[in-house]
C-alpha cells in the first residue's frame, strides 16, 4: 500500500493533462471540470500518505509537480483558451498570456517556498491548489466574463500565492 499515495498524486497529474487535453479542443467546462477532479486527488494524496504513515520526501516533490501542472498550468491555459478567437484588443491578449505566465511562476515559487519551509500548522500563502480551484470554479460559474476579470483574478491569485500570509489548512487528517 506504500504505492497508493503516488498513484494518487499521479492521478492529479493526469487529470491536469486532461484538462490541457479538453481545453485545447475548446471544451472548456470540462477542462474546468478536471482541474477540480485533480483537486481532490491532491487531497486524497496527502490524507492517504498520513493515514498509511508514508510520507516521503519523494511523494512531496512529485505532489509538487502534479500541483504545477493541475493548478498552474492549466488554469493558465485554460483561461488562454477562453480568449484565443475571441475579438479583443492587442493589449487584453498580451495582459491574458502575462497574467498567466505570472501565474504559472509564482505557483512554481509557492511550491518551492513550501517545499523548503516544512511548516505543518498552515500555509504561508495561498496554496496554488486552491488558487487554481478558484480559477477553475471560476469558468464553471462564469465562462462569458471578460478578459479583464480573468487577468485580474490570476495576478491577484498570484499576489496571494507569493504572500507570506498565514493560511489555514482547511483540511486537517489525522
Amino acid at each position: 500500500m506504500v504505492f497508493l499515495p503516488n498513484m494518487l498524486t499521479l492521478f492529479n497529474l493526469i487529470f491536469g493533462v486532461i484538462s490541457l487535453m479538453y481545453a485545447f479542443e475548446n471544451e472548456v467546462i470540462l477542462a474546468a471540470v478536471f482541474i477540480l477532479l485533480a483537486g481532490v486527488m491532491d487531497v486524497l494524496d496527502g490524507k492517504v500518505a498520513r493515514k498509511l504513515n508514508v510520507s516521503s520526501d519523494f511523494g512531496k516533490e512529485l505532489d509538487s509537480l502534479a500541483d504545477l501542472v493541475s493548478f498552474g498550468v492549466a488554469p493558465a491555459f485554460l483561461v488562454f483558451v477562453l480568449f484565443r478567437t475571441s475579438p479583443i484588443s492587442q493589449l487584453q491578449s498580451f495582459m491574458i498570456v502575462a497574467s498567466g505566465l505570472i501565474f504559472i511562476m509564482s505557483g512554481a515559487y509557492r511550491l518551492a517556498r513550501f517545499n523548503v519551509l516544512n511548516i505543518s500548522e498552515f500555509f504561508v500563502g495561498v496554496p496554488i491548489t486552491m488558487a487554481g480551484g478558484i480559477v477553475g470554479l471560476a469558468v464553471l460559474a462564469w465562462p462569458g466574463a471578460s478578459g479583464w476579470f480573468y487577468v485580474t483574478t490570476l495576478l491577484v491569485l498570484s499576489g496571494l500565492m507569493i504572500s507570506k500570509i498565514s493560511v489555514p489548512k482547511l483540511f486537517r487528517f489525522r
